[in-house]
């Protein structure tokens, strides 16, 4: 410590009589730290019971869940394994050629299987690849039944081939070989097939009919895909084209048909021409 001529510090202490005379000091942080309090018994103060209280309720919801999810998991793994609830009936929907006893082979679905352990998509699909089926659906109904409803293809027109006449639907498929329905018109195309691009062409134009005519059709001729052509059975022809602007030819064919004439053509729908 350094002492000046005057008997004074420096640099040191504060001056004993200014302590002496304000007493200890408290920083504004001392002062507002919180303090724990206690009852006057001893116990602990509120903060202490409220944060007790809260762990309290969090093991009692923990308990709760588990309880709650080993009991679910129970009852799943009964379910699952227990025969009360295995198939004892399965429902066949269907009013077509398809028989039930064709179905429910494809279906492959035993009886006494635990109906939760029915994999209703792959049921599904198995009688899905029956050609003539579109479209097939399993469901489960509790306690114990399969519902299998099939719908099947539609023939929208038929190709002539060395093993007879072929039904084909509105998406292409081949999917039967018979006599095809009366009113169902011939396909006329190269290589008739579902990825045949004429034949897809054929389709679509003859979709693109309008129902009055489409009724009346005996024919559909692809031989390329910008070369649809239509004949009806009065043996009158509509020359289509491709099948760009379908809308709008399908517009202007209900017009041109009401005039006399063998050819309407309708390739260029602005500029459509009668022969």
């Amino acid at each position: 410590m350094t002492v000046d001529g005057r008997g004074r510090s420096r640099g040191g202490r504060p001056d004993a009589r200014r302590e002496r005379r304000g007493g200890t000091r408290t920083s504004t942080r001392e002062r507002s730290a919180p303090t724990e309090r206690a009852s006057g018994d001893g116990r602990p103060g509120r903060g202490s019971a409220d944060r007790e209280r809260a762990r309290s309720l969090r093991r009692k919801v923990f308990l709760i869940v588990v309880a709650s999810v080993t009991v679910l998991a129970a009852l799943f793994a009964t379910l699952w394994f227990s025969p009360l609830m295995s198939v004892r009936q399965i429902e066949f929907v269907g009013d077509g050629v398809v028989t039930e006893e064709e179905a429910l082979a494809a279906l492959d679905i035993a009886e006494g299987t635990p109906l939760l352990q029915v994999d209703t998509g792959a049921a599904a699909q198995r009688v899905a690849e029956i050609r003539r089926v579109a479209e097939a659906r399993v469901q489960r109904e509790y306690p114990s039944t399969v519902k299998l409803t099939v719908v099947e293809r539609i023939p929208v027109v038929f190709f002539d081939s060395p093993d007879g006449q072929h039904l084909v639907d509105a998406t292409g498929v081949d999917y039967a070989v018979e006599p095809p329905p009366f009113g169902v018109p011939r396909l006329v195309t190269p290589t008739p097939s579902h990825d045949d691009h004429a034949t897809q062409a054929a389709l679509q134009v003859f979709e693109a009919l309008p129902e009055s005519i489409r009724v009346q059709v005996s024919e559909v001729a692809a031989p390329t895909i910008s070369s649809v052509s239509v004949t009806l059975v009065d043996g009158r022809v509509v020359v289509w084209g491709g099948v760009d602007g379908s809308e709008r030819k399908s517009a202007v064919v209900s017009v041109l048909l009401t005039q006399p004439g063998r050819i309407f053509d309708v390739s260029s729908p602005e500029l459509p021409t009668v022969k």
